[in-house]
């Protein structure tokens, strides 16, 4: 009795994972379990699934978006790829974060992993101001610069003014008459609107 009780609380919880867990879970088991009967090494591919071309949390998932998104504008079917971008970029942004927080994690543990994981949150976050600047322009294609201002100071807040990116989303700025001073200026026009000092005796 005890016994039959027993293995219908087992089955019960069972029953009660979510399938994600085990359809997720079922597959790398046997994977493993296969290599090790084989006496081979497993095939890493398939125990990593956010490492192939199917998965939207990656880098290549990101830029399959914007690739998608190119086209869509190429096409003049803005709509579409004004959702193409807004997704790459959220995709970018997570990334980012996430690669953000584990290099502060293995920071003083191991500095090599800390590395290599700040250079992914860097690329990361340079896609996603490259997504942002695509969907800036897909917004001045569609005759909505209100929407695409806000889009332009985000990216040269992350970038910097002196860097291309930074630069060119400022030129856009320009263009639509939000900002009144070119940059970079002429060589022969001064940098500062101060008044020079003058020498004292």
């Amino acid at each position: 009795m005890v016994s039959g009780l027993v293995r219908s609380f087992a089955l019960a919880s069972l029953l009660s994972l979510p399938v994600t867990a085990a359809i997720t879970v079922l597959p790398t088991t046997s994977a493993w379990a296969q290599s090790a009967q084989d006496g081979t090494q497993p095939n890493l591919d398939d125990l990593r699934p956010l490492a192939q071309d199917g998965s939207i949390l990656s880098m290549r998932g990101g830029q399959r978006l914007m690739t998608e998104a190119g086209n869509a504008a190429a096409a003049q079917n803005y709509d579409l790829a004004v959702s193409k971008l807004q997704e790459a970029r959220q995709v970018f942004n997570q990334l980012s974060n996430f690669y953000q927080e584990l290099a502060a994690s293995f920071s003083g543990i191991d500095n090599r992993i800390a590395d290599a994981q700040r250079r992914q949150a860097l690329d990361a976050a340079q896609y996603r101001d490259q997504a942002t600047y695509q969907l800036a322009l897909v917004h001045r294609a569609q005759n909505k610069p209100e929407l695409a201002v806000p889009l332009l100071v985000q990216i040269i807040r992350s970038q910097q003014p002196t860097r291309e990116l930074g630069q060119q989303a400022y030129r856009q700025l320009f263009e639509l008459g939000f900002v009144d001073s070119p940059f970079p200026r002429n060589q022969d026009e001064p940098t500062s609107s101060a008044p020079a000092p003058t020498r004292s005796n």
